[in-house]
């Protein structure tokens, strides 16, 4: 069967495809081949838990480490495990994954510096995609629970987004667990003292759409209590 790319490069070739890559109004038949693609491979995956953290973190560092202990520990518990498919925390917590025997997903990004997807991904649950906001609406959509471990800006724009959509109600709300209280002790700090109390741009009950633990078994605790509540489902 031809891929969406490949069916959506067939309706129109007529047009050189190089040229509808790089033009504006021409650019949106690819960004909807993504969306497809992802939604067609992800919607059979199962209920999974999104596993976010730096792409530079080594596997001698503690958190590269949690993360396998954490995903191992889901996956016993029967959740699949959902990363940006590439190197670090992302390949610690595939790794884990596969160790528990449980759905092993890469999202991964196409980047100038050549990201590769990490062995330890199910080969028929890797998708590659060239916009960060395509792949950003797989993983709202497609995981039931968020696990942030320590990372830099890319961590903190999906860490953020989740927040936000759960604060405005365009998605329903799930667990985000923010894993190394050491980590995120002053950036929680900054947020409460001055996002909350200072300036009063959020409200008390924001404060409450996140936890910060540093345990793998208090983050598959918070995730379980969860759904024992809830059923497991996609947030769109």
């Amino acid at each position: 069967m031809a891929s969406s790319e490949e069916m959506i490069r067939n309706a129109f070739k007529k047009k050189d495809w190089a040229e509808i890559q790089i033009s504006d109004s021409w650019r949106i038949f690819k960004i909807m081949s993504e969306f497809v693609e992802g939604f067609e491979k992800l919607a059979r995956i199962g209920p999974c838990v999104t596993i976010f953290g730096s792409a530079r973190t080594t596997p001698d560092n503690k958190y590269f480490k949690l993360a396998e202990e954490i995903a191992y520990k889901l996956t016993q518990h029967g959740y699949g495990i959902i990363t940006g498919g590439g190197p670090g925390i992302m390949e610690a917590a595939n790794m884990g994954a596969k160790k528990g025997g449980g759905s092993s997903v890469g999202i991964n990004i196409a980047l100038p510096f050549e990201q590769k997807p990490n062995v330890f991904i199910d080969p028929d649950k890797l998708i590659t995609f060239d916009h960060f906001f395509v792949r950003k609406v797989m993983f709202m959509k497609y995981a039931q629970g968020f696990v942030v471990l320590p990372g830099g800006f890319g961590t903190l724009d999906e860490l953020f987004e989740a927040i936000t959509l759960i604060q405005t109600g365009k998605i329903g709300k799930f667990p985000i667990v923010m894993v190394g209280k050491e980590y995120w002790e002053g950036l929680i700090k900054w947020v409460k003292e001055t996002l909350l109390e200072d300036e009063a741009n959020i409200s008390p009950e924001d404060m409450e759409i996140f936890t910060v633990v540093d345990e793998a078994d208090e983050v598959v605790a918070i995730i379980n209590e969860f759904y024992s509540k809830y059923l497991l489902s996609p947030n769109f």
